[in-house]
Order: structure tokens, then C-alpha cells, then sequence
């Protein structure tokens, strides 16, 4: 059977894989075989041939012949440094020696295959190899999911919400960009969850903050890098846009990205293929991409902060998610479905909240949206305080008109109204208000968890 012939299992993926042999006739029967697998097949004749390939970008996957004229691929093997994203190897040998096969995966080899071979026999060692690699990237997005607590539920039925549910199954099947607008905490990544979910594409969802991400690093992040391609890079290392293979990619607050990254982008969108950073090698994807922001883009466009030609390019499928003040006969549903959540999320027995609450609830205006919505609830939940309290303004306490806050409370309590006021400003992006008030993120998290533990000792006091 020809290479040409075999029908492969597993669907071409962004992975790479290298073939080192001194034998023509093999790399080039392999490198024509597995070129419909892999987005990149490189081939060398030598172990020197090999590391001056593997230094300008990762390689997934190996497959070494043990006798090589400079080196044993063994003792290569043994001998890697790359501690961030070690590859898998298949070791090939037309020499029947069990102690030397014993030994190859002793040293953690994937499979140990004696020439001559036939076809299907290296396609199942591959395929086990990339369907391996497969399953540590979803692993590796499902922690990550885990860790933000994700939700993928779209809560309402007001007809606003209802019309964007009809959108998002009307266009989810689709491969289009997809570009979502809407208010900051309106929910405009459950909206990308719902079109991945509802695409039928296998591979993940990726979400990733254009605006959290350094602009020096947005690129390592997005497309991945190469040993040595900035200070700091010391192993190979895959990008989001790798880890999103065969799925979705959100990239949100896109209108922060910068001027160059956009340029990037663009060429990512048209080509269809990422480079690594610090690499010489293109690499094809099969990525979706759906963008988000909160800002009118086409005024950015107009400002000349963002390109005119990217703009045109996400804005294939447009969808503008409302705003909770103009949906409010949806506030009722979002309160019970984040009170039970946040319940058993703060182990708190369950809250049941008057017609007066609701109707409090109802009548605000939500200027940071369902964010602003569920902060409040978790206030309410921890403090056991109606709603109305919050929006109730102090009576008969001097209070110091500039600040805000009454002249006669204690320093610790002033901070603690200052960090939440800009905190609320920023809709509870504690990243954004932490660069306001000129302290890092991790003493912003500590301060909360203080004043946490505190709320909860007074309520088991009382």
C-alpha cells in the first residue's frame, strides 16, 4: 500500500513531527505518509541536522532511527533539554535487538518499531501519539476552565435574550469569525461558549483577555515561541491557537490588542496558518475565531487605533448582546440561578429573597450589568443584608461630602470603601482596578480575603 492510499484515522491537527534517518528513501516515504497529519514534517539525516532543526521550533512528535552516524537516537533522546513541552518519540531500528528495544522505552519512548515495517503499523504508533498529545491539551483547557469556574448557561427569556439564543443557533454550525458586542458583564463569553458548544467542532474553547495580557507577550501566548526567542524562553513552548485546534478560540477585549499584534492577526485570519515566535516555520490551524469588545469599534477604526481591514474581517457575523438595564424581567431568573450557585459554592444554606428585594433588584440600573448583578448577590449572601441596603444613603452620620464616607470610621474601613468603589467602577475586574490603585493584583486578592474572613467571623459571632 502507498502512503497515498492509507486513510488516516485522526484528522490533520496543528501539531508538528520530525523525522530523523539516513536513509533518503525512508524520510521521504514517512514525510510523504504522515503529511496529511501534521501541519509541519521536517526531516534530517543527522542528530546535528536535528537539534539545528528542533532550535527553531517544538516538534509534538519523533521518530528517530536508533543508528544514526553521528549519534545513537537513544542516547539523544536521553540527552534533551526541553522541560516545558517534552516530545513524544517513536524509535525505528532495522537491527532485532531486544536489549537495545528495552532500553529505547526504558528512556520513554512511545513505541519501538523494527524495520522493514509496514505502512499501518507506524500510522497506529503515530495516531496513539497524537491522540495522547490531544488529550493533554483538553485536559489542560478543562483545568483551566475549572480554575475560572466557567459557566456555559445563558440565563433569561426576555425577548432581547431570546432573539440573541436564536442567533447563536442559527450561525453556531458555521466556521465564520464571529465578532460579539456588548457592555462590559453582559456575558459575552457564555455567548462564545454557546456558539462553540453548539458548532459541533471537537477541539476546545479557548478563551484568552487581549487587554490582561502583556502587549510583549500577547504573541508567545497567542502563537507560541522557540527556545532562546526572547529572554526568559528557555524550552519550545505551543500556543493558545495550538491548544485550540479543531475548536474555537475567543479572543476578547479585542480592542485593546495592539497596533502589531493586529497586523499578526490579520495574517492569521487570511493564511490560516500561525508562526511561532522566534520561528522560521508556518504552521496550519483549524481555528475558529470569535472576537469580543465593549467598545464601538468602528469608532476605533475612525480613531485609527484599530485596522479598518481586521475590523471588516471579524465583523463577518455580528452579535450585540443587550444591556441588563434594558432586560429586566430577566433580573428575577439571574438572581435565584446565581444565589443557588453561589450558595453551594460558599457552602451558605440557601437564601430565599422577599418580593421587595426582587423588586429592588428589578429597578436598578446595573451600570456593570450580570457581573454587577452577581457581585451584589454574593455581598447580600455573605453580609445578610437585603439589597436595599447598598443603595440606601447614611442617615444622621457626618459624613465627608468629598469622600464619601463618614469621619468618624476607622482607616481600615475607609480603604476598604475606596478599593471597593473602584473595584465597582471597573464592573469587578480586580486587574484593572489594581492598576488604578498602584498595587499588584496578588495584594488586591489578599486584601479581600482579609476583609472575607473578617465578614465571617462577625456572622458567627451574631
Amino acid at each position: 500500500m502507498s502512503p497515498n492510499e492509507h486513510i488516516s484515522p485522526v484528522s490533520k491537527t496543528t501539531m508538528s513531527v520530525l523525522i530523523v534517518d539516513d536513509e533518503p528513501g525512508m524520510r521521504s516515504f514517512l514525510m510523504k505518509a504522515l503529511a496529511k497529519k501534521f501541519a509541519l514534517v521536517e526531516t534530517a539525516s543527522t542528530i546535528a541536522q536535528a537539534e539545528e532543526l528542533r532550535s527553531h521550533g517544538h516538534f509534538d512528535l519523533l521518530i528517530v532511527d536508533i543508528r544514526l552516524p553521528d549519534r545513537s537516537g537513544i542516547e539523544w533522546h536521553e540527552a534533551l533539554d526541553d522541560p516545558d513541552r517534552q516530545s513524544d518519540i517513536i524509535f525505528m531500528t532495522g537491527y532485532a535487538d531486544m536489549d537495545v528495544a528495552i532500553k529505547a522505552l526504558r528512556a520513554g519512548a512511545s513505541d519501538f518499531i523494527m524495520k522493514p515495517f509496514h505502512l499501518e503499523q507506524m500510522i497506529t504508533a503515530v495516531d496513539r501519539c497524537i491522540e495522547k498529545r490531544l488529550l493533554k491539551r483538553e485536559n489542560f483547557m478543562l483545568r483551566r476552565e475549572l480554575s475560572h469556574g466557567q459557566s456555559s448557561t445563558i440565563i433569561g427569556n426576555s425577548e432581547a435574550i431570546r432573539d440573541v439564543k436564536e442567533v447563536i443557533e442559527r450561525i453556531a454550525p458555521t466556521n465564520a469569525v464571529v465578532l460579539i458586542e456588548g457592555e462590559s458583564g453582559t456575558g459575552k463569553e457564555l455567548v462564545a461558549r454557546q456558539l462553540h458548544l453548539q458548532s459541533g467542532r471537537s477541539g476546545a474553547f479557548v478563551p484568552v483577555n487581549c487587554g490582561a495580557i502583556a502587549p510583549e507577550l500577547l504573541a508567545s501566548e497567542l502563537f507560541g515561541h522557540t527556545a532562546g526567542a526572547f529572554t526568559g524562553a528557555k524550552g519550545n513552548r505551543e500556543g493558545l491557537f495550538s491548544y485550540a485546534s479543531g475548536g474555537t478560540i475567543f479572543l476578547d477585549e479585542i480592542g485593546e490588542m495592539p497596533m502589531n499584534m493586529q497586523t499578526a492577526l490579520l495574517r492569521v485570519l487570511e493564511q490560516r496558518a500561525i508562526r511561532p515566535v522566534g520561528s522560521e516555520k508556518e504552521i496550519d490551524i483549524n481555528v475558529r475565531v470569535v472576537a469580543a469588545t465593549n467598545r464601538l469599534l468602528i469608532d476605533e477604526v475612525e480613531a485609527g487605533r484599530f485596522r479598518r481591514d481586521l475590523f471588516y474581517r471579524l465583523n463577518v457575523l455580528n452579535i450585540v448582546i443587550p444591556s441588563l438595564r434594558s432586560r429586566p424581567e430577566d433580573v428575577v431568573e439571574l438572581t435565584h440561578y446565581f444565589t443557588l450557585q453561589l450558595s453551594q459554592e460558599l457552602g451558605i444554606k440557601d437564601v430565599i429573597w422577599s418580593h421587595e428585594d426582587l423588586q429592588v433588584l428589578q429597578q436598578h440600573d446595573w451600570p456593570g450589568n450580570i457581573r454587577e448583578l452577581r457581585n451584589m448577590i454574593e455581598r447580600c449572601i455573605l453580609l445578610g443584608k437585603p439589597p436595599a441596603e447598598y443603595w440606601k444613603k447614611p442617615v444622621s452620620v457626618m459624613v465627608n461630602d468629598a469622600m464619601g464616607y463618614p469621619l468618624n470610621w476607622p482607616l481600615k474601613e475607609v480603604e476598604k470603601q475606596h478599593v471597593t468603589k473602584v473595584v465597582d467602577s471597573h464592573s469587578g475586574n480586580k486587574s484593572a482596578a489594581a492598576r488604578d490603585l498602584g498595587v499588584s493584583r496578588k495584594t488586591l486578592d489578599r486584601k479581600y480575603k482579609d476583609w472575607l474572613t473578617h465578614e465571617k467571623q462577625g456572622l458567627e459571632e451574631e
